[in-house]
């Protein structure tokens, strides 16, 4: 086995294991950090004209943002998850948009709305990370 390949089983397994003992809020954080390092990858692919990692990175990018539009509940009657839930639409579609013309200004825009709401996510008080709140499953 190369030492690529045993690197990334390892770091595979490592997240496997963090996020089986993670809280669904550590769990969102996660999956939060998880797109915007696809992000930064997709934008430093772009700068080197590698079209391959930044179709592949943006994929994973939009992928997570359906992941965190998934874990919302109640989209209909919670203004709060419903205004989430247009926002990761929108930043989807922003990648999308950003893939094909090749944009490091909409990768900066998507970056700056993630680093919001993880921001705000992140302000939550620790006494409720290890319950559901009104806009997760």
């Amino acid at each position: 086995m190369n030492r690529n390949l045993a690197s990334q089983q390892y770091q595979k397994v490592s997240l496997n294991s963090a996020l089986a003992h993670a809280t669904p809020h550590q769990q969102v954080l996660m999956l939060m950090n998880g797109a915007l390092g696809s992000i930064a990858t997709a934008k430093g692919a772009i700068e080197r004209q590698d079209t391959e990692l930044k179709g592949t990175s943006l994929s994973k990018a939009i992928s997570i943002l359906g992941g965190l539009q998934a874990s919302l509940s109640d989209t209909e009657n919670n203004e709060i998850a419903q205004n989430l839930d247009n926002l990761y639409i929108y930043m989807a579609d922003t990648l999308m948009k950003a893939n094909v013309e090749s944009s490091v200004e909409k990768l900066d825009e998507v970056i700056q709305l993630l680093l919001e709401v993880k921001s705000a996510w992140e302000q939550i008080p620790a006494e409720h990370h290890n319950t559901q709140s009104p806009v997760e499953k």
